[in-house]
């Protein structure tokens, strides 16, 4: 791992870490923010989800908020210690989506300054997903499984490219020898039989 990897998933995972460790401890805070974003979305997430997925939503917003600050912990801490950090980023990113329609909802605002202030941190937030996914794709510079996947497929035809031509060889090469020993076994039965 190189420093700046190893400096910038703990600098990028601190903030989920303690704003969802503040979340579980007391959601009430967020409840009214959240509670809009949870009536819109939950029973669309309800319908759209296979039905073992969608009875295990909590219905209450408070269990939401909660649900949502553990999923902020939980993918800060594997971000962070680098034991699972593309699918930290990627539980983080997807717990980022609720967090910012609820809690910087700007064209909601009436207020220019209190409109612009929560732009800001919209905007804030984007950039933060735009660096979790980064993380989420980020294979430390080994290949990535689509490129092995191409590459392995390309090496396989390639080998096998290589051993047609060389099987083709050999079987020229056999059936050249073949024919070369036949006619000497012709010339030596030949040379055997007595003169007429």
């Amino acid at each position: 791992m190189t420093v700046v990897r190893a400096l910038a998933r703990p600098l990028l995972s601190a903030i989920f870490v303690v704003q969802g460790a503040k979340a579980l401890r007391d959601p009430e805070p967020h409840v009214a923010k959240a509670q809009p974003v949870a009536d819109r979305f939950v029973p669309l997430i309800q319908r759209v989800a296979p039905p073992q997925v969608g009875e295990r939503i909590p219905e209450s917003t408070a269990n939401l908020v909660r649900l949502n600050g553990a999923a902020q912990v939980l993918g800060g801490l594997a971000l962070a210690s680098g034991k699972g950090r593309r699918l930290g980023a990627v539980l983080l990113a997807s717990s980022l989506v609720p967090t910012t329609l609820a809690g910087h909802s700007f064209w909601q605002e009436t207020d220019k300054s209190a409109k612009a202030a929560q732009k800001i941190q919209f905007l804030k937030n984007l950039g933060i997903m735009g660096g979790l996914l980064l993380a989420a794709v980020d294979t430390e510079g080994k290949p990535g499984v689509a490129w092995r996947t191409t590459h392995g497929a390309k090496a396989v035809k390639r080998e096998t490219k290589r051993s047609a031509k060389l099987a083709k060889r050999e079987t020229k090469q056999f059936a050249r020898t073949a024919k070369r020993e036949a006619r000497l076994a012709a010339h030596a039965a030949k040379a055997e039989l007595p003169f007429r």
